[in-house]
């Protein structure tokens, strides 16, 4: 397998801004997920992608507050630099999304579905460099990116290997710099509320009334660690934890109505959230995790 480098005054490897598919993977987490988006997860209908139509709440009356919490990412990306690393960037399928690389150089993609690089090609052209194949194969300089961002991925790799993912994150990070990771919390509150369902649902197929999905051939990996697991890094970096958001789609879908009366609850919902923070990553369902890489200290003598 071929080393692929990055070119700065210190190094001759070049990347280019076509897309390469490195590496063989031989991960069963990383296949799950590269099959799911290789085949179904970024088809479009009408400009929506299947992905978006699983996992997004696209009603009317949460698109303020989902952009909103997209936009969250943006205060802790620095307000420049030259290289931002995007790692499983998709197709950078929201409007938001564009905006974390505004102030940057070149934003590099990496991504095991090549269909998303191309798309993500077509909304940055030479802005961005693309990168297909596993974040584990791919050659990153240590001390390159001004910033690095992770938004909905390290949940889908090996629980045994999300370590290492974080660690070559904030390697490949310069130092002072932030790595920002947009992760679940499995002890979100809200679960324990949903295992009677769950429960009820694998009750009602034990008697047939649910037909077995197709699902098993394109379900997405998953698994969270708990939020004190997140302190393993405080060698390397300084760690901050907040709110991103507070419930996945499925249940902000049924607790909050499409109507007014739901905008307003979102409207509350986020300035709740800003207010208390530390209650809302320890109870709800997504926290942003950014990771400021300490600067090494000079040895006198």
């Amino acid at each position: 397998m071929g080393i692929i480098g990055i070119k700065n005054d210190h190094n001759t490897r070049v990347y280019t801004s076509k897309i390469k598919e490195i590496g063989i993977m031989t991960n069963a987490a990383e296949e799950k997920v590269k099959k799911f988006y290789s085949t179904i997860g970024w088809q479009t209908e009408e400009e929506i992608t299947e992905d978006a139509k699983r996992f997004e709440d696209l009603r009317e009356n949460a698109k303020q507050y989902v952009s909103k919490c997209r936009l969250r990412v943006l205060r802790y990306i620095p307000n420049n630099g030259k290289n931002i690393l995007d790692m499983a960037s998709g197709p950078i399928q929201y409007k938001e999304y564009l905006e974390y690389s505004r102030n940057f150089k070149k934003r590099y993609c990496i991504d095991l579905s090549k269909k998303a690089l191309d798309d993500a090609k077509k909304k940055i052209g030479n802005h961005g460099v693309f990168l297909c194949g596993s974040f584990f194969d791919i050659f990153l300089e240590e001390d390159f990116f001004d910033c690095a961002i992770s938004l909905h991925t390290i949940y889908h790799i090996d629980k045994d290997k999300q370590e290492d993912a974080v660690r070559k994150l904030i390697r490949v990070t310069k130092p002072g710099n932030p790595v920002i990771i947009v992760y679940s919390n499995p002890h979100a509150i809200i679960r324990y509320f949903l295992l009677p369902l769950h429960f009820l649902r694998k009750i009602k197929k034990l008697f047939g009334k649910i037909k077995k999905e197709k699902k098993k051939e394109t379900c997405l990996y998953f698994f969270a660690h708990p939020i004190r697991w997140w302190d393993r890094f405080r060698n390397l970096a300084d760690i901050q934890i907040l709110p991103w958001r507070s419930f996945d789609s499925t249940f902000q879908k049924r607790l909050i109505p499409n109507n007014k009366f739901g905008k307003k609850m979102f409207n509350i919902l986020f300035s709740t959230e800003e207010r208390f923070p530390n209650f809302f990553v320890k109870y709800f369902q997504y926290p942003m995790i950014i990771l400021t890489k300490r600067k090494a200290k000079n040895n006198t003598n």
